[in-house]
């Protein structure tokens, strides 16, 4: 049978076209929603993740979805197709706070997302104003738990906001070491630690990344960290948990975190080269030194100790939120 001209192109188009599909899907950008807004550490190491697993992923588009404390951003991908296009930086506070802090969430932080791989970890650090406590001679963790039982309630603490990790620290603190502080709540981690700068509290637990400037000249006074392990970044300050162990703080343990999430039911093979990308990625000097200016310890794991790591959070969170008796309604 003779194939005419036009018949030869109809076919050849055709062809073309289909053989066009799977390209076209592999070379659709992957979607990285940030839950927060632009320019804090979680973006900034977002960033420099999809940077840097370009050649392997192809384009990942970083993309700012904030608001709710970060609930609409990780709800996104809650509801997403289970492709791999859409991925969220997730935080302790959107799979491990929120969820006890929110009356009603969008999504659970469990069924709702497969998790890819942890990213990294930043510790907080309770910090005092530098002259308070010079005036009231504490420098350590003992001091600070003696003075707040011989002066019950006359320590205050800021923070920023009800149910923010520095609130959460706080609660647990007065918890495990059985001492009552006064909460003073702000509007963000700014703010509190302006008043913790002006003398208006007298300590925080605050980010280590906003509070290292102000410890190195000397107006605030680092007590000691909130997680276990030390920091790379100030590694003669001892923790809460190894120097309060006798005062019944050796389980004390917070900090931030932040990971990786796709949708639930991602695809076995697509979950094995997003966690490979991604833990190669975090295994590069460069990438190493972008989390070290945040005060960022480099967390990289398998899906399977993510998930695990996240429910552990999520149980340890509850009594602790609930104690609070933070809620947004």
């Amino acid at each position: 049978m003779t194939i005419s001209r036009r018949q030869h192109l109809k076919y050849a188009a055709g062809a073309l076209a289909i053989g066009a599909v799977p390209v076209l899907a592999q070379a659709r950008p992957i979607r990285l929603i940030v839950p927060y807004p632009p320019g804090g550490p979680l973006d900034i190491i977002a960033r420099a993740l999809a940077a840097a697993v370009k050649d392997t992923l192809g384009t990942v588009i970083v993309e700012n979805r904030p608001g709710a404390g970060g609930n609409l951003g990780a709800d996104v991908v809650a509801k997403a197709a289970p492709d791999g296009q859409t991925i969220v930086m997730g935080a302790v506070a959107t799979h491990a706070i929120n969820p006890w802090l929110y009356a009603k969430l969008p999504y659970d932080p469990i069924r709702d997302f497969t998790p890819i791989t942890l990213v990294a970890q930043v510790p907080n650090v309770l910090v005092m104003n530098a002259e308070t406590a010079a005036r009231l001679n504490i420098a350590s963790v003992a001091d600070l738990v003696a003075y707040a039982k011989r002066n019950p309630a006359k320590l205050n603490y800021g923070s920023g906001g009800n149910g923010s990790a520095g609130h959460l620290a706080g609660e647990m603190f007065k918890a495990q070491a059985g001492v009552f502080m006064v909460h003073i709540p702000y509007a963000g981690g700014n703010p509190a630690q302006l008043a913790l700068l002006a003398g208006q509290v007298d300590l925080n637990f605050d980010n280590l990344a906003s509070a290292s400037a102000n410890v190195k000249s000397g107006k605030l006074r680092a007590i000691a960290l909130t997680t276990k392990a030390r920091s790379s970044a100030l590694p003669e300050l001892p923790t809460i948990a190894a120097s309060g162990a006798a005062l019944g703080l050796k389980d004390f343990d917070v900090g931030t975190w932040f990971g990786l999430f796709g949708p639930a039911k991602l695809p076995a093979d697509v979950l094995a080269r997003q966690n490979k990308a991604f833990t190669d990625a975090l295994a590069q000097p460069d990438i190493k030194a972008r989390l070290a200016t945040l005060m960022a310890e480099p967390a990289p794991s398998t899906p399977q100790q993510f998930a695990a790591f996240v429910q552990a959070e999520l149980k340890r969170y509850e009594p602790v939120v609930k104690a609070s008796g933070a809620k947004v309604d």
